[in-house]
């Protein structure tokens, strides 16, 4: 959609911003200034230590509230902000207002958000004659000055201040996502400093998985593998959804790829599909996702899952409970069925599945025990000449 200048002109015409002593040869800074309707926020600058940031080279493109805009936000607001100890809050919220390099009007509507000089991006919305940055509309366009250009907004947008699982707890649909995070003692990771891009699986994502699955990996033994998983969520940086998407694949901090893809049913990440996007929070951005993500398995992790799940297995066969082993056997590989194995073939990976299938089928618990044990046998023996 293109910016209709024309569609806009009795409204910046009517604006109360002046810019007619200004000249081309001023910085953004000076331009303000001048301006004579930036007082705030050319107060607001000086005591965050920006000035010299925003006279320099650049260029820069600046989001500006005017004298008005600062006046709406909460009585006593600006003062607190002002306050020495306030200073890295203020910065944070004023370089939310700056694009790096020059993005004119007919720029701005072509995207959906902006990466500003904070990290966060800023939305951008078209309804019609208004152009809304978050929640601010643009009332007057295309300030050229000599570092950049100043568009003036109605009213001061705010970044997200909160941490990605203060964003994830008042969403109030991830609570097992965060009593996995907090076992996994993740917590104090993902409210640090970041940033991150967390895919975060909702709880009903999570209610997926096989039954007991949650509650195995949230005991205390199983520490080690529920960390391994967590961290096949989280990519370093802030990677919005379009980024995502133009790469088709992110490193996670588990140490393996995701995927990502985008077809008739709309993109996903592997094979889960992502139902809301870039929702920022102070120290990263966050992506919804419709079921959990396992990274595949190593060969020898597998091969010892088998060796354990053959042992525990037998011992209980032996001492009669031939149900019990046939369990231990049919949850070992179907873990491994949804994980996959690193490595490992698509027909290596199917004849597992006819396994499972075929001892589902067999109501004897012994004759359901032995199929998955030979199974097991055979995809051991397949795992053994991968090395």
């Amino acid at each position: 959609m293109k910016f209709n200048l024309r569609s806009l002109g009795l409204a910046l015409l009517c604006s109360v911003v002046s810019f007619a002593n200004v000249r081309a040869e001023d910085d953004i800074v000076d331009t303000a200034v001048k301006a004579g309707s930036f007082k705030t926020l050319a107060a607001a600058l000086g005591a965050a230590d920006l000035v010299d940031a925003l006279k320099g080279k650049g260029p820069f493109t600046v989001f500006a509230p005017t004298d008005e805009a600062f006046a709406k936000l909460p009585a006593g607001t600006v003062e607190t902000l002002l306050k020495p100890e306030n200073k890295g809050k203020l910065a944070a919220i004023l370089t939310y207002h700056v694009v790096p390099g020059t993005v004119l009007a007919a720029d701005v509507v072509k995207v959906k958000g902006a990466k500003s000089l904070n990290g966060q991006r800023i939305d951008v919305t078209v309804d019609g004659s208004n152009v809304s940055v978050d929640a601010a509309k643009v009332v007057k366009t295309d300030i050229k000055c000599s570092n950049g250009v100043i568009h003036v907004i109605d009213s001061v947008i705010l970044p997200a201040s909160d941490t990605i699982p203060v964003v994830a707890e008042n969403a109030k649909s991830f609570g097992t996502l965060l009593a996995a995070v907090k076992a996994a003692g993740l917590a104090e990771v993902l409210s640090g400093e970041g940033p991150f891009t967390v895919f975060a699986p909702t709880d009903e994502a999570f209610a997926k998985l096989p039954k007991g699955t949650v509650e195995s990996l949230l005991k205390p033994e199983n520490k080690d593998k529920l960390v391994s998983i967590l961290k096949y969520h989280v990519v370093a940086g802030r990677v919005y959804s379009e980024d995502a998407v133009a790469a088709k694949k992110a490193a996670t901090l588990e140490g393996s790829n995701i995927e990502v893809s985008v077809g008739k049913d709309g993109a996903k990440i592997n094979s889960s599909k992502l139902l809301k996007t870039d929702i920022d929070a102070s120290n990263g951005v966050i992506h919804v996702i419709d079921a959990v993500l396992l990274p595949s398995v190593k060969v020898s992790d597998a091969r010892k899952r088998l060796e354990n799940a053959v042992a525990q297995g037998s011992h209980l066969y032996n001492s009669g409970d031939h149900a019990a082993c046939a369990n231990i056997y049919h949850s070992t590989m179907t873990e491994l069925m949804s994980t996959g194995i690193a490595g490992a073939t698509p027909c290596m990976m199917n004849q597992i599945g006819t396994v499972v299938q075929h001892a589902t089928r067999e109501h004897s618990m012994t004759q359901r025990a032995w199929i998955l044990r030979r199974g097991i046998d055979s995809m051991y023996n397949q795992l053994v000449t991968m090395n």
